[in-house]
């Protein structure tokens, strides 16, 4: 699946969607977007430089191997939001670094705690490849973030656009990111699935504690 769904971020057109940036959008649209757009952004990125871990921690070659993949997809997300924000709504410098510092300021305060938390039981699963300390941020990841947060954004954006007939060239990545999302999605409840079985005690109760935890938080990313 990852193979037949692979697509090019450096190939997509965003010469139309500059014109509807600009003269498309009312003020206020132009604002909402803008600000929906780089929590997008940045959570790609974040997202993509976190994996790593995943990957040394995964106990079975082929989850290793799809985690591999994934990392890819992510990076390729973030290729895709970056071109957008520098080629259509004309934010940084024409490196990523510049452009996510362009868009930094849009970010909300449930946004930046989200991200600390998925940085902080990424940071323990470096030491720790216990399943326990896999599964705290496989549930961050996939579901939290991935599940919870993402798709129904993605579908949201989408949907939106597609009503509008607005930014072709980001519409189309916008179809692409969520197939894969799904995939990752469900790599992910799979993943949860094995770890659970083979630890019926910890790992649920890490999973349960790590939503409690986090469910109050991310409900105030979009506000």
């Amino acid at each position: 699946r990852w193979e037949r769904g692979n697509w090019q971020a450096t190939a997509l057109d965003f010469t139309e969607d500059r014109v509807h940036w600009h003269e498309g959008f009312s003020d206020l649209e132009r604002n909402a977007a803008l600000w929906n757009y780089s929590m997008f952004f940045h959570g790609e990125d974040a997202v993509a430089d976190d994996l790593a871990p995943f990957i040394d921690a995964a106990p079975r070659e082929g989850q290793k191997y799809f985690l591999t993949a994934q990392q890819v997809d992510e990076a390729r997300h973030s290729v895709f939001f970056h071109r957008y924000m520098e080629e259509a709504v004309e934010r940084g410098d024409g490196t990523i670094a510049g452009a996510l510092a362009a868009t930094e300021p849009e970010l909300t305060w449930g946004f930046r705690k989200t991200f600390e938390r998925l940085d902080e039981v990424t940071g323990v699963l470096r030491k720790d490849r216990s399943r326990t300390a896999l599964a705290r941020p496989v549930t961050m990841y996939h579901f939290i973030v991935e599940a919870t947060l993402a798709q129904p954004g993605q579908h949201f954006i989408g949907d939106y656009l597609e009503r509008r007939d607005l930014l072709p060239g980001f519409r189309e990545g916008m179809n692409h990111v969520p197939q894969e999302e799904r995939r990752h999605i469900g790599f992910g409840v799979n993943l949860l699935h094995d770890l659970a079985k083979e630890d019926p005690v910890e790992v649920p109760e890490a999973v349960a504690d790590l939503l409690r935890e986090v469910f109050p938080i991310s409900v105030a990313v979009f506000v």
